[in-house]
């Protein structure tokens, strides 16, 4: 575990949507890289608490925040106070998001602006103060988590698709105007992942388009992020990452 005299010394890792699913895994995995890690939530501060405790068990460290990344106002205070905090934020990870499936002629316009705000706003509202954080530095990695929906698109999931297909270009767009100050940014598209977000999908169907015939877990989208979070992916920016089984 790290102490407080020691937290100065390391980098730090913020994760949104930290608490459970592919966010805790993230997390997992950027404490066993050496960072120091911030878990973000919005509710489920109990699922916040054991992945703290995860981490904790495996010998790293790392505390939780709880705010709406969509919330500008919200967001703004709490990213001021974690980055007058930590100092040394190397590695963002844009992970948080909703879905509010429904087809696109019967959706409300509250469940397009929810998802739309979330993963959209969010990705403003946190990563516009950690790049400034990063420039002076001259270094860092951010890493937004999209979905097979922004590249193919599924029925039911206009909202959803918009938002994770916005995702990609904004990272895009970003990469291009922080390349040359040490800055990447890239994204990782999941397939189907055994999360609680795939309770209500068709699985068996989804299933049946997957080349490797199995869901995969949110270990191996972890896994992808921490390489493109690390020196190993020094030359890798503005690139989307698919980890679907070789979906579509």
């Amino acid at each position: 575990m790290t102490d407080s005299n020691d937290r100065a010394k390391t980098t730090t890792a913020i994760v949104t949507g930290g608490s459970r699913g592919i966010g805790r895994a993230i997390a997992l995995e950027m404490s066993r890289a050496g960072h120091f890690v911030v878990i973000t939530y919005r509710s489920g501060a109990e699922a916040a608490e054991e992945t703290l405790d995860l981490i904790r068990q495996a010998g790293g460290d790392g505390e939780a925040a709880a705010f709406d990344v969509a919330d500008s106002a919200g967001a703004g205070e709490a990213m001021e106070a974690l980055l007058s905090r930590h100092d040394a934020v190397e590695v963002l990870v844009n992970n948080a998001g909703i879905a509010a499936d429904q087809l696109f002629v019967m959706m409300p316009e509250r469940d397009w602006d929810a998802v739309i705000d979330t993963t959209l706003k969010g990705f403003y509202n946190m990563t516009k103060p950690v790049l400034k954080a990063m420039i002076p530095r001259k270094r860092g990695a951010v890493v937004s988590i999209a979905s097979v929906a922004a590249l193919v698109g599924n029925r039911g999931q206009a909202n959803y698709s918009a938002a994770k297909a916005g995702l990609i270009g904004a990272s895009r767009s970003v990469a291009s105007e922080v390349a040359r100050l040490g800055i990447r940014v890239n994204v990782v598209a999941p397939g189907l992942i055994e999360t609680e977000m795939i309770e209500a999908a068709p699985v068996k169907e989804i299933k049946s388009r997957i080349p490797m015939a199995r869901i995969g877990r949110p270990e191996e989208v972890a896994k992808v992020v921490r390489f493109l979070c690390s020196d190993d992916a020094s030359y890798v920016t503005g690139q989307t990452l698919s980890v679907n089984g070789g979906m579509f």
